[in-house]
């Protein structure tokens, strides 16, 4: 879940301490503690504005969407979408502070599969979703920032994609 307890764990299945590699790693992650707070802050602290924006971008792409018979056509459906844009921003938010993607594996790649595949929502229009999203909140990042957030996003969106 965390590089340090990944690393602690990987140890301990093999009844030895940490080797001197594995605590460097440990010192690089603790160290970049104060980054990735400032990234994920920046994030929690604009949600409704990365949300409302790479909403509005999904929608000038694929209007279909929103219109009748799409899946976020109607103030229900949408309210749905939105929602889920709130949850995959979270979900990513988890794991740059963990440092991992194993959460954004289990939870949002593996859950999201199973989840809309028994809705009947199409998987590449959540990959555009995830896509729009990612745009939205790297703009609100400056460039070390950006670096840092943006390969969680493309790990959910890679998944994704191969997931359809």
């Amino acid at each position: 879940m965390s590089v340090v307890r990944d690393l602690i764990l990987q140890a301990d299945d093999q009844l030895r301490y940490p080797t001197g590699g594995e605590l460097r790693t440990m010192v690089e992650f603790l160290s970049g503690g104060a980054r990735r707070l400032s990234v994920v802050r920046v994030l929690t602290d604009n949600e409704k504005k990365i949300i409302a924006e790479a909403s509005k971008q999904l929608f000038l792409r694929k209007p279909d969407y929103v219109a009748p018979g799409g899946n976020a056509f109607g103030q229900k459906q949408r309210a749905q979408c939105l929602r889920d844009y709130s949850w995959y921003l979270r979900l990513v938010t988890y794991g740059i502070l963990a440092g991992s993607t194993e959460l954004i594996q289990q939870i949002g790649v593996v859950g999201a599969r199973e989840m809309y595949n028994s809705l009947g929502v199409p998987l590449p229009g959540m990959v555009e979703a995830m896509r729009t999203l990612k745009d939205a909140a790297l703009v609100l990042l400056g460039g070390e920032e950006a670096t840092l957030a943006g390969p969680y996003f493309d790990y959910l969106i890679q998944g994704l994609q191969t997931s359809t």
